[in-house]
């Protein structure tokens, strides 16, 4: 896992020397407007299609919604996805109820995307669009330079779909923000999470997707019962589980969303709750600090970098095998 992690910035590295497939994508996408998309995936993937999803709502401004496979296949309803765009996050590409869903939404007219690491997959195949993640072989059962491959894809397919040269820019000096978010010590958060049963992972906007996949990877890795919140749905029902002691991550990355974080983080520390805020350099009270991309849009993609090593360290220190959890496989073959 730790090893794969690291390998985040080479994956992202080669997809930014060749984009010859996104921008042809991009250009269709341009020349054929949608009104809304569609993003078929799970897991991991899923986590990705979230931050897919407010990156394209929030720049492009196309309304993005998860497709519950189910819909598709089970329910088989008829879906009015004629020219829509319904993109598909995948490692294998191998589980039945994504490929036959991507199948079902090409038969009904929609322009399907499939956004997959494992080359010659049945989903890719199932797609009239393939997107390489171009991040190799991935071993480790807990996904996470393919997860960040995902994020990059999403980011380099926006960024050409509306032609914003910075945050291109931006992409091609990602590699070297990634490896400096490696570097980072969040030693505390493994000394604050080891003892832990149950926990909140908090983000907003960009911020909440790598929140989810934390969420995701403390269960996988360390066996914690951590679930992932908007720090303004936490401020609803979940809130009532915050008491003394009771820890939170909380990503405060550069944005709009960034200052109600860190009142969050704060109201949360009155109350007497253990607070982890992980914040950039400029942000006073952070335990755990964030490497600066060249663009806001990116910045969350060098935060989920400097968790997952983290994260290993932390399983490891907990006693169990990040690279080989329990009870969990390679590739979940879903119907």
């Amino acid at each position: 896992m730790l090893d794969e992690a690291l390998a985040a910035g080479a994956a992202v590295a080669a997809q930014c020397a060749d984009t010859s497939r996104v921008e042809a994508l991009a250009a269709a996408l341009a020349a054929r407007p949608c009104h809304v998309a569609l993003t078929v995936a799970r897991g991991s993937s899923d986590h990705a299609a979230s931050f897919f999803a407010s990156l394209a709502m929030s720049r492009i401004g196309v309304p993005v919604a998860s497709l519950p496979m189910s819909i598709a296949t089970l329910q088989a309803a008829p879906l009015r996805v004629v020219g829509e765009l319904a993109i598909a996050f995948s490692q294998s590409g191998r589980s039945p109820d994504l490929i036959d869903t991507m199948t079902n939404l090409r038969e009904a007219g929609a322009l399907t995307v499939a956004a997959v690491n494992a080359p010659d997959s049945p989903l890719g195949s199932a797609c009239e669009w393939e997107l390489p993640l171009q991040a190799g072989p991935e071993r480790s059962v807990a996904a996470t330079k393919s997860y960040i491959a995902m994020l990059s894809l999403s980011a380099h397919l926006v960024a050409f779909w509306q032609n914003d040269e910075p945050l291109l820019e931006a992409l091609r000096a990602l590699p070297e923000a990634l490896g400096a978010a490696a570097r980072l010590d969040w030693a505390p958060a493994v000394e604050a999470l080891v003892g832990v049963e149950r926990m909140f992972v908090i983000g907003r906007g960009l911020g909440l997707a790598i929140a989810q996949e934390a969420a995701l990877k403390l269960k996988e890795t360390s066996g914690i019962q951590a679930e992932a919140f908007s720090s303004a749905e936490v401020r609803h029902g979940p809130m009532e589980l915050i008491d003394r002691d009771y820890p939170l991550i909380v990503f405060a990355p550069r944005g709009p969303e960034q200052a109600g974080l860190v009142r969050l983080a704060a109201d949360m520390r009155a109350r007497g709750a253990r607070v982890l805020l992980a914040a950039p350099y400029d942000v006073s009270g952070a335990e755990l600090r964030l490497e600066p991309t060249k663009h806001a849009a990116l910045d969350p993609i060098a935060a989920i970098q400097s968790f997952y090593v983290m994260a290993a360290e932390l399983a490891s220190a907990r006693g169990r095998d990040p690279d080989q959890p329990r009870y969990l496989n390679k590739i979940t073959e879903t119907h």
